[in-house]
């Protein structure tokens, strides 16, 4: 069948579909899996997976982008032959880097497993953790062309194929993994190596079937790919000049997924070791806070994650819009419209979740030594990385690379050399260790997005008061909804171990919770000030004339009455 092109919006709202699909399935499949596996799965996942996104950055992180503004260029202009060598060079070009990635993973796994585990015993073994290793390793030899592919359809302007195969993507790794994971540790009662091995193949499995969709529709659709107009006088483009602007392009975002990466890294290659060897957690306790930190909690982080794409998403258009047209002052107001939106929606979020920690954790994974305990203070990584996401993105819309890069090395410092103290320090203040290590991740997300608008607001002359103003009021609210919830609380227990009344109660909580929340920003005008004053009034009014319509009534069949008295 013949793809037809998607205008801008089309191509937006497919794009959008296809992603909020993926992160719905990316969240749910977590439901049963967990189930199947546990939470030393869960670790041992989480292990293999975290080191495998460091190799998957090096090896694809910014090609799609990348292909998809240099297809978009060459096929723009004319320039037929540069499109297709620019597609040919970069497949090339990937699968050596991902065949390097792979054999790097795939040999040492070994001393990897030992850099994670060291001699821990009572868990997962190294031996364990490098057979994860070099399972997952396989996917690395299919997913950099399957990027590379997607930026090919993304730059003709085919934007259903790449949302499609996305989804397929995703839809065979969520089959796999809780189908796969089911039979062999409930039916055929596999080792959990195996199973989570099983769980891992997932991704290379999801990236063939992605692949093989692709390379179906490019062959359905060669002719339109090589249609070339006659008229145009193609130049002569090197193959060095198309390896420089497929770089210049993709290094950037290879960057920032790798830093993104790396924090969840310093976690696998150090918190296990040093709760069990210096705090002395038993294996199992150290791999359960773990599980919590690396997968499962992660899982539900993205519900706040995903709300903040979508805002971006939105937004991102009308900030790109000012910065072109070089109005500065637009800029500055859109970026300080950005965060406080940004914070209206992510930060009663965060508390809500922290404040439910228990239920919620009942909903998706049941009962938990660890799971809400460690949960209730994990989730405000989310509200830290909702900050980093938005001031990275509007950092990159500025076409500020190196201030991005400089924060993000700043960041990352600040993760690795606090780390493994503030373990030892939130132990000596009798509160749970491993808090030590989500702290050091919220002050090192924290750290780059101070940087990044420290040195935007020098260079673009822009503040954040009216951002500062909201927040205040942002907080107000939230303390309030807190000292409600507490005393809900005192009449509705939060203590369930019950899936069904877990979600009761976090629908009653979540109900009387955004009602306060709402009403006291409504009177600081906090709304108003946010999403504008239009919609927001016509509500009111029309709640003012019903409310008066029925006094009116009442005065005029008084006035009747005495008419006939009279």
């Amino acid at each position: 069948m013949k793809l037809k092109k998607n205008s801008f919006m089309q191509g937006a709202f497919i794009a959008t579909v296809g992603i909020v699909l993926c992160k719905i399935m990316g969240i749910l499949y977590a439901i049963p899996f967990h189930s199947i596996i546990g939470e030393q799965g869960g670790a041992l996942y989480g292990y293999a997976y975290n080191i495998y996104t460091i190799f998957l950055s090096i090896s694809q992180a910014g090609i799609p982008l990348a292909m998809s503004k240099i297809i978009s260029e060459y096929y723009t202009l004319g320039y037929y032959d540069a499109k297709e060598r620019a597609f040919k060079i970069a497949k090339r070009f990937l699968f050596i880097i991902g065949f390097i990635c792979f054999l790097i993973l795939f040999i040492f796994a070994d001393q990897i497993g030992y850099m994670i585990m060291g001699n821990v015993e009572g868990g997962n073994t190294k031996e364990d953790v490098a057979f994860v290793i070099r399972v997952i390793s396989t996917a690395i030899l299919i997913i950099p062309n399957l990027s590379v592919a997607r930026g090919y359809f993304q730059g003709h302007r085919f934007i259903a194929p790449t949302s499609i195969s996305q989804i397929l993507e995703q839809l065979t790794r969520v089959l796999i993994i809780v189908i796969g994971s089911f039979l062999m540790y409930r039916v055929f009662h596999m080792s959990l190596k195996a199973t989570v091995g099983c769980a891992v193949f997932a991704a290379t499995i999801g990236g063939v079937v992605s692949y093989a969709y692709l390379l179906w529709k490019e062959k359905q659709n060669k002719k339109e790919f090589l249609r070339q107009d006659i008229k145009v006088k193609e130049p002569k483009i090197t193959s060095k000049e198309i390896m420089k602007k497929i770089l210049f392009y993709a290094v950037p975002f290879v960057m920032i997924d790798l830093f993104r990466s790396l924090y969840n890294s310093v976690d696998v290659l150090t918190l296990v070791k040093t709760l069990v060897n210096d705090i002395g957690y038993t294996a199992k306790d150290a791999e359960s806070v773990m599980s919590v930190i690396s997968t499962w909690g992660l899982k539900i982080n993205m519900i706040i994650i995903s709300v903040v794409s979508g805002i971006m998403t939105s937004l991102i258009p009308n900030l790109t819009a000012s910065f072109v047209q070089n109005d500065m002052k637009g800029v500055s107001e859109k970026i300080n419209k950005t965060y406080q939106i940004i914070l209206f929606f992510t930060v009663p979020m965060t508390v809500g979740l922290s404040f439910l920690a228990k239920p919620v954790w009942t909903i998706f994974y049941g009962a938990s030594k660890y799971g809400p305990l460690t949960y209730q203070y994990l989730v405000f990584v989310a509200l830290a990385t909702a900050i980093f996401t938005s001031t990275v993105m509007i950092v990159q819309l500025l076409k500020e690379n190196k201030t991005v890069f400089i924060s993000l090395i700043f960041g990352m410092l600040v993760k690795v050399l606090l780390n493994i103290p503030l373990i030892h320090s939130f132990n000596k203040m009798g509160l749970p260790a491993f808090y030590g290590a989500i702290t050091a991740t919220i002050l090192g997300f924290l750290t780059s997005s101070v940087i990044a608008l420290i040195v935007l607001r020098k260079k673009y002359k822009f503040n954040l008061e009216e951002t500062a103003k909201e927040s205040l009021n942002i907080l107000i609210a939230v303390i309030a909804m807190v000292i409600v919830l507490l005393g809900l609380k005192l009449v509705v227990p939060i203590n369930t171990t019950s899936r069904l009344m877990a979600i009761l109660v976090v629908a009653l909580y979540a109900i009387v919770g955004a009602a306060v929340y709402l009403f006291i920003l409504h009177k600081t005008k906090s709304i108003n000030n946010i999403f504008g004053e239009e919609k927001i009034n016509e509500l009111l009014s029309r709640k003012k004339k019903t409310k008066n319509i029925k006094p009116k009534k009442v005065v005029k069949n008084k006035i009747q009455k005495k008419k006939k008295v009279n």
